[in-house]
């Protein structure tokens, strides 16, 4: 009596061990799927994300913004002032 006792009470909680795991194992499934189309939706947005960029850093999208915003415009040889260096003696402060 006493073995047919304990078997079924190992047999019990063996079945509720067993009902756990399985339960376990559907969540962890669950929540893994769940990562995954998370992950594929944020590498979709990366993509989109680097191509806007590609599209805003394009040479002729900044040289329109420096002359729309920023009222700059191209430099041309009347607008250029060369200035000639004064060689060591004169940097030095004057001094020999």
């Amino acid at each position: 009596m006493r073995w047919s006792l304990l078997l079924g009470l190992a047999l019990v909680a063996s079945a509720l061990l067993l009902v756990h795991t399985a339960y376990e194992s559907r969540r962890l499934f669950t929540e893994i799927e769940r990562a995954r189309s998370q992950h594929r939706q944020l590498e979709r947005d990366h993509q989109r994300l680097e191509a806007e960029r590609r599209a805003q850093a394009t040479h002729l999208r900044i040289e329109r913004m420096a002359r729309d915003r920023l009222a700059m415009r191209a430099a041309t040889p009347a607008l250029v002032h060369v200035v000639a260096d004064p060689g060591p003696a004169t940097a030095a402060g004057g001094r020999r």
